[in-house]
């Protein structure tokens, strides 16, 4: 029987014992050993690790089976690994693994949450002499079958039906993690899991995995100066937990619907988010993918920056998916039959217009306007100063270098968001203010001269704007 040592950085962690084919001696024996690192294999004398399953930053998963069940029961044993040496970040993974075993313990009642089997640290002799490590593990119920990450690989890009039932199936579950007042903070392909089914032909249930980032409700909101920890996987997580702030049920909700457009174009997230307009470009990307304007709809309000404008619960967007029943209306009781009806001039008559659909979350023109502007009048500020400074130091070429970084990083940092367009508006008046001030900054012009240019320069950086919006509008409404 092979055994797989769970110590990290063991150079053969294969193990094979050929006693442990005899059922007899594998239900008797006491603890195997590493012959590489001399690891106890065992863990806590039951689990017995078969294979690697994953490995992440914070820790490993393997496939194991518990020999203290009759039929060895297969289960997931995982194991904080975290890569880090820094005493802070290793003290904030062992707290998100402890963090996991609790919420597991509690919500491991719901039928579509792994259960949680054991929770354990295990003391072990270190490389070196004297020395001693610490490990720490659960074990976990063991779900056969395929992630949504794997699914998608293997038979590309779901259908809107396909995409609706993953959103009927998980969004129940996420309600009853919600209101058990916790938020899972890491929604994504690879963290839902479909068993595989029972009957040939039939879909299996939809499982939710990996609550190692689960953050508690109730915690964050009384720890209003503290931040969340910064642990999210990019693109799936939204602006508010990005940037550490506290996250909400929305949040979830957020990371699902992320998932459902890679689901729905087969695409990962990067290459639908466009991060010039702010916005998820998902739609262009379908082919012939037809998707109805109701779960469209949902998705981008799902999809929404800020965390108030999404679906509240789990709840709402379930509401808002299924179909609403019309409630007939009794009909005007018939006049007396002694009384004739009265008889009017006919009159035109006037079709209502119908109700226009709810307006999608586009982007603002005026804000990218604004942030063109400025960057246009401040690059020209910065241009003027620099190549009149290197001319005067007879250093032409290393102002221009020294003009063309501080442009390229003054647009990356908007890009990215580190600059928003007031800090943006300051640093063009502090600079304006310096470049009036020291007339070597100028060139010796007159500061009105100056003003005028750095004006229209930003006008032209506005129409160079547009110019490349409309262009790529164009382009991703053909391609």
């Amino acid at each position: 029987m092979e055994i797989f040592c769970t110590r990290p950085g063991c150079k053969r962690p294969q193990n094979f014992f050929a006693d442990l084919d005899d059922e007899t001696n594998l239900k008797t024996v006491q603890q195997k050993f590493c012959v590489t690192c001399g690891m106890p294999l065992l863990l806590l004398g039951r689990y017995l690790p078969l294979k690697l399953l994953a490995r992440g930053g914070f820790g490993a998963a393997f496939l194991a089976r518990d020999r203290y069940t009759p039929g060895m029961r297969k289960c997931v044993v995982k194991q904080l690994q975290p890569t880090t040496t820094n005493p802070q970040q290793l003290e904030v993974a062992k707290n998100l693994f402890y963090r996991e075993g609790e919420v597991l313990e509690e919500l491991g009642s719901h039928p579509l949450i792994p259960d949680l089997l054991a929770f354990f640290e295990l003391p072990v002799a270190g490389k070196q002499p004297g020395e001693q490590d610490n490990f720490f593990y659960l074990a976990q119920e063991f779900i056969d079958g395929q992630t949504l990450e794997e699914e998608l690989l293997e038979k590309g890009a779901f259908s809107a039906a396909d995409v609706l039932e993953v959103l009927q199936e998980i969004l129940p579950i996420l309600k009853f993690v919600h209101e058990n007042g916790s938020v899972h903070r890491d929604i994504k392909l690879s963290n839902i899991m479909r068993q595989k089914p029972k009957n040939p032909g039939g879909k299996g249930k939809l499982f939710l995995l990996d609550f190692g980032a689960v953050k508690q409700v109730a915690n964050v909101a009384a720890a209003t100066a503290a931040k969340a920890t910064g642990i999210y996987t990019p693109f799936f997580a939204p602006p508010e937990q990005v940037h550490g702030e506290q996250v909400f049920p929305s949040t979830d909700l957020y990371s699902l619907a992320v998932t459902c457009i890679a689901l729905l174009t087969g695409k990962g997230p990067a290459d639908l988010y466009d991060p010039y307009s702010n916005h998820w470009q998902w739609r262009s990307h379908l082919g012939a993918n037809p998707v109805p304007d109701s779960l469209a709809q949902v998705l981008d309000r799902m999809l929404l920056p800020a965390p108030n404008q999404r679906f509240q619960s789990a709840d709402e967007a379930l509401s808002a998916l299924t179909p609403q029943p019309v409630t007939p209306t009794k009909p005007p009781p018939l006049p007396p039959r002694s009384t004739p009806p009265p008889v009017s001039s006919p009159q035109a008559v006037v079709a209502t217009p119908p109700l226009p659909p709810p307006a999608q979350a586009q982007s603002s023109i005026l804000p990218f306007i604004t942030s063109s502007a400025l960057t246009g009048f401040e690059g020209g500020l910065l241009a003027i100063a620099l190549l009149s400074l290197s001319s005067f130091l007879g250093t032409v070429y290393i102002g221009a270098g020294v003009w063309l970084f501080l442009l390229a990083g003054l647009i990356f940092v908007q890009v990215q968001h580190v600059l928003k367009r007031p800090q943006l508006l300051v640093i063009s008046v502090v600079t304006a203010l310096l470049v009036f001030l020291f007339p070597i900054l100028r060139g010796g012009q007159a500061p009105l001269n100056v003003l005028l240019l750095a004006v229209l320069i930003g006008l032209a950086a506005v129409g160079l704007g547009i110019i490349f919006q409309l262009v790529y509008g164009t382009l991703s409404r053909w391609l």
